[in-house]
């Protein structure tokens, strides 16, 4: 049995998900759950237009000999899907950054088009444990919120402080107002000479000294490839979530053998900044659901607005007003069952729904709503204040 405030039972409670013993690790998504997982994707798909990334998609499944070249088949080969054609080994993608790599191969950058961001929603495939797996915390198909960065080594502390400089905000505009760093450095087990990877450290640890963070330190926790600056949120029951991250990456362009042209001509590779805002859009919502113990703002709820009918004779009107308020920019629709008021405001409240706007004969006739809150305080308003308010609380939010 579920914990009340388990996301899953939560996700259950809300119509958003659910998990089955025939796709182990992956999700059912729900209309409303899809829902709330698109406007994640549309606050991070804001950030990207305003940043200058360009959005791409890249195959799910690689050969063998890109793997090699990216050091994922020596370095995180136990985590992949492996699969045979022919004579020779396919991989399905654990990660999206050789995809990235091979389109940035075929633009034959210069100096001129650095920095060079590139962003993808990439569905993604690791083969966990059947015994690690945990809801949406830990699965076997997600999505990373992936981006890169190409750029030049004096570009890095540049990109890294524009990385950085909204994310608190970003983060407080889901409810996270307290926000911690920490510094990953070189793990026991990496690709890359010392020499490379004490150029990285520097240039990373420098980068985030420009941008005001103060770090703690994670020996041994990089990637394999390069240091990272992990963002760690805590939530309201006082867990640590590591969600963002911005990773400086020296040894793909070189195994890829990656270049840009310089002024002079020359030929030289770039650096190479792997960034998440989310990390894994699933468990992103995992942490939101427990947090907000499912009360999601209103702004972020799959359905903010149920019209509830009081009587036949103010079913018409529901049904206007719940149109009304969609064509206003809410997502809203009208409860016209035959079952008793107080049963659909336990309906809209297990639901989540923060706002209730009831309606019988007499506000038909009077062409007003009574409003009710989730706390249960109620307001008359008329026809138009309503729309106008819940127009202006149930907008998206512009992401910071």
């Amino acid at each position: 049995m579920l914990d009340e405030h388990d996301h899953r039972a939560i996700g259950q409670r809300l119509d958003l998900f659910h998990l089955q013993e025939e796709a182990p690790g992956m999700v059912f998504w729900h209309p409303r759950g899809f829902r709330l997982y698109q406007l994640l994707e549309d606050q991070v798909r804001q950030r990207m237009r305003r940043e200058g990334y360009q959005e791409v998609r890249t195959p799910q499944i690689l050969s063998q000999e890109l793997w090699e070249r990216s050091g994922h088949w020596d370095n995180f080969r136990q985590n992949m899907f492996v699969l045979g054609d022919g004579e020779r080994q396919l991989a399905v993608k654990p990660v999206s950054c050789p995809g990235h790599i091979e389109l940035v191969q075929r633009m034959s950058p210069s100096y001129r088009d650095l920095p060079l961001r590139l962003g993808e929603f990439g569905l993604v495939h690791r083969s966990e444990p059947s015994g690690a797996l945990h809801g949406l915390f830990r699965l076997r198909q997600f999505t990373q919120d992936d981006g890169h960065i190409f750029c030049a080594e004096e570009q890095v502390e540049r990109e890294v402080i524009a990385f950085v400089r909204a994310l608190h905000a970003f983060y407080a505009g889901f409810g996270f107002e307290h926000v911690e760093v920490a510094f990953s450095g070189r793990p026991p087990s990496r690709a890359g000479s010392d020499a490379v990877w004490d150029q990285a450290e520097a240039w990373l640890q420098s980068a985030a000294r420009a941008a005001g963070l103060e770090c703690r330190m994670q020996p041994g926790e990089g990637a394999f490839y390069g240091p990272k600056l992990e963002f760690i949120l805590k939530d309201r029951l006082g867990r640590d979530w590591q969600c963002g991250t911005i990773q400086l990456d020296l040894v793909l362009p070189e195994r890829f053998d990656l270049r840009y042209t310089d002024a002079s001509g020359a030929k030289r590779h770039p650096v190479m900044l792997h960034r998440a805002l989310f990390g894994s859009l699933e468990r992103f919502i995992a942490i939101l659901l427990e947090h907000h113990a499912g009360a999601l703002p209103a702004w972020l709820s799959p359905e903010q607005v149920v019209v509830a009918s009081v009587g036949d004779k103010a079913l018409h009107y529901a049904e206007k007003l719940s149109e009304r308020l969609r064509e206003a920019g809410c997502r809203a629709s009208a409860d016209v069952r035959g079952e008793s008021l107080s049963r659909k405001i336990l309906d809209a409240h297990q639901s989540g729904l923060p706002y209730i706007a009831v309606v019988g004969a007499r506000e038909a006739e009077a062409n007003s709503v009574r409003l009710r809150l989730r706390d249960g305080s109620q307001q008359d308003l008329s026809w138009d204040d309503a729309v106008a308010r819940l127009a202006a609380e149930c907008q998206p939010r512009r992401a910071s």
